[in-house]
Order: structure tokens, then C-alpha cells, then sequence
């Protein structure tokens, strides 16, 4: 393509957006708002022993609430099995906090096979590096859910993990607060 039939392209392209915008404008439809944060994906955890470790997420917090990360909503879920001994758990958001490409969201288990983790929050970080996605966990140092002691929301750990290679699909949208 030559460089005259660029600009035409171009100066369609750009006619055809503001043709868009003007449009939704006139028909009283208020331009669409970004969410302020979300956390999304899902990836398996390396490990050399073979563990199948999978987490999943689906939190967001809305452009009304950029003030109060807090007032996030959505589920997470984990699981972590090895040799077909294991527990999995599913998480109500309760915060989520995110910056750059690195979220940290929290949540009460409100369902799971793990005996003692209904009713515990839970902290997990991400860091979306694009198919080398890595994830933390605040149990980390417990060595599980259940162990955890009076965890407050939007706590977690490093993202010391590294996601299997081909599963990291993890998308986080970056906070912006306004002060």
C-alpha cells in the first residue's frame, strides 16, 4: 500500500470513529466507561512434581467505584491436586487492587472440599507478563487456606509462582484513582 492510500485509509478510519462517537452522542447513549480494575484468566502452576494447580478469575470492580476497591465483585476459584489427592475452592471477591500489569484480589471461600476453609479469606497476586504470567498466594507461607489467621482484604503474596507454559492467560486492567 502507498503511502497516499495510507492516509485515505486513515482519514477514513478516523471520519468512521468520529462518525461513531457523534452518533452515540446525539442519540443520548453516554459514551461507554472503562471498568476501574478487573482481573481475569486463567493459567496452571509449574511444578516439577507434576501437581496440577489451576486458578481462575473473574473480579471486577466498576468505574463507580474507583474510590473503594473494596466494592470489587466476582468469583475466583483454585484448586491443587497430585496424584488424585487434593481440594479446589471457590471465592466471592471482596477487594481487588490493581497496578501496572500486577493485581492483588481477595475473597471469602464460600464453597470448597478443603475441610476448614469455608468462611476464610483468601489473597492472590498476578503479574501479567504474557505468557510467562506468574502468581502468588497468601498462604504461602501457611502452607494452606485453613491456616491463615484473620487475613484483611487485598493481601497476598509475591507472584513467586510461574504459570505452565501455553496456560498463562491472565489480562489485568490497571487501576487509575483519582487523587
Amino acid at each position: 500500500m502507498n503511502r497516499r492510500t495510507k492516509i485515505v485509509v486513515l482519514g477514513c478510519a478516523l471520519l468512521l470513529t468520529a462518525g461513531a462517537a457523534a452518533t452515540a452522542t446525539a442519540s443520548g447513549d453516554a459514551p461507554r466507561q472503562r471498568e476501574a480494575a478487573a482481573l481475569t484468566g486463567t493459567a496452571k502452576l509449574y511444578r516439577s512434581a507434576g501437581d496440577d494447580i489451576t486458578f481462575s478469575f473473574d473480579a471486577h470492580l466498576a468505574a463507580k467505584d474507583t474510590a473503594d476497591p473494596t466494592k470489587a465483585t466476582g468469583t475466583f476459584e483454585f484448586s491443587h491436586y497430585l496424584n488424585g489427592e487434593g481440594a479446589r475452592a471457590k471465592v466471592k471477591v471482596d477487594c481487588l487492587l490493581t497496578g501496572g500489569k500486577v493485581a492483588v484480589v481477595s475473597g471469602v471461600i464460600t464453597s470448597s472440599d478443603l475441610p476448614g476453609a469455608k468462611g476464610k479469606r483468601v489473597g492472590v497476586t498476578v503479574h501479567d507478563v504474557g505468557g510467562h504470567d506468574r502468581l502468588g498466594y497468601s498462604w504461602a507461607s501457611t502452607g494452606s487456606p485453613v491456616e491463615t489467621k484473620a487475613l484483611p482484604k487485598c493481601v497476598s503474596s509475591a507472584p513467586f509462582e510461574k504459570a505452565k507454559k501455553g496456560t498463562g492467560d491472565f489480562t489485568v486492567v490497571p487501576w487509575r484513582p483519582d487523587f
